[in-house]
C-alpha cells in the first residue's frame, strides 16, 4: 500500500507503520529552493537488513530531509540520534516527526550547515557508531572530501557510515565497501572504521 501525499510510513520497530510528515520541496523557487529526497521504505528495510542490530547505538543523521533514517533506527532501538539538516524550513518538519513519535528525550535536531554542525560535534566531543550521510547527489564527492579528515574523530572505532548516492557513483572514501548495492536510481554503500568489521545482511556476513 502506498503512503499518502506528504507522508511516508516507518518501516519496523516500536514505530512501525507510524506516518512522519515530509516537507514540501522547491516551493520558493530560484537560489532559495531545496530538495526533500526521502529514502524510499524498500531502500530503508534493505539498509537496516544489512545493519543488522541497531539496538543502542548513537547515531547521527547529516542532511536528514524527513528525518526517516534516524527515526527509523530510534524505532530499532538506537540510543540517541542527532539530525543535522540546514534548511530552516525542513528542520521543523523533523522537529515535528520527533514529537510525532515521541522521541524528543532521544533525539537533537541541529538546524545548520553540515560543516558547522560536524564542527559543533567535535567541540562536545561527542561519536556516534553510526553515520547517515545523503547529501544532495551532486555534492557527495565534495562532502566525502571535506568529512574524510574527520571521519576518526567523529565515528567509534567500530563506527558505520551509510552512503546514499547516485547509481553511478563511486565510492569516494578511502574504505573498502562492505557492502554496495543499487536500487533503482540510488545506489547505497556501507564502509566502516574497522576493516575488520562485517555487517549482516540476513543471514550472510559481508
Amino acid at each position: 500500500m502506498s503512503s499518502p501525499p506528504g507522508k511516508i510510513r516507518i518501516v519496523a520497530g516500536e514505530k512501525r507503520g507510524h506516518r512522519i510528515r515530509v516537507p514540501s520541496s522547491n516551493v520558493s523557487g530560484g537560489a532559495s529552493a531545496f530538495e526533500v529526497r526521502p529514502t524510499s521504505e524498500r531502500i530503508r528495510e534493505a539498509i537496516f537488513s544489512a545493519l543488522g542490530p541497531v539496538a543502542d547505538l548513537r547515531v547521527l543523521d547529516l542532511f536528514a530531509g524527513t528525518g526517516a533514517m534516524g527515526l527509523e533506527a530510534l524505532s530499532r532501538g538506537a540510543k540517541h540520534c542527532v539530525f543535522v539538516e540546514s534548511q530552516p524550513q525542513v528542520a521543523s518538519v523533523i522537529q515535528k516527526n520527533v514529537a510525532t513519535l515521541g522521541y524528543e528525550s532521544l533525539s537533537q535536531v541541529l538546524t545548520m550547515d553540515y560543516l558547522a554542525a560536524i564542527s559543533h560535534l567535535q567541540r562536545k566531543n561527542l561519536s556516534f557508531e553510526l553515520l547517515f550521510l545523503d547529501p544532495p547527489y551532486r555534492m557527495l564527492s565534495v562532502v566525502a572530501a571535506k568529512l574524510i579528515p574527520k571521519m576518526s574523530h567523529l565515528l567509534t572505532e567500530n563506527g558505520a557510515i551509510v552512503i546514499e548516492g547516485h547509481k553511478e557513483a563511486q565510492n569516494f572514501f578511502p574504505k573498502r565497501p562492505i557492502f554496495d548495492r543499487v536500487y533503482g536510481d540510488t545506489r547505497v554503500t556501507m564502509i566502516t572504521m574497522n576493516d575488520e568489521r562485517t555487517i549482516c545482511y540476513g543471514r550472510q556476513n559481508l
